[in-house]
């Protein structure tokens, strides 16, 4: 994840998006994702065999939480794929 989380912003659509994090422990990541004006906090957790991702939808995002939930998926299987890929070279 610690690799992964500076490409993030690149694999959120429309492209204007800033993301900051920090490592609250070492299992979790904290992260605030802002575009638009609208920022989304989120946190990952690393757990046996998953990760476990969170994130706190405002009031109209919250309508949207069916399709972002499948673009979290999405992509967050893309960045840990991506990741795994470049320990095996």
């Amino acid at each position: 994840m610690a690799r992964g989380v500076g490409k993030l912003a690149s694999h959120i659509p429309g492209g204007a998006a800033t993301v900051t994090h920090s490592w609250p422990s070492a299992d979790r990541l904290a992260l605030t994702v802002a575009t638009m004006g609208v920022e989304v906090p989120c946190t990952v957790d690393a757990e046996d065999n998953m990760l476990r991702v969170t994130l706190e939808l405002p009031g109209m995002l919250a309508l949207m939480a069916g399709p972002i939930s499948a673009i979290v998926r999405k992509q967050g299987e893309r960045l840990v794929l991506d990741d795994n890929s470049a320990e095996k070279e």
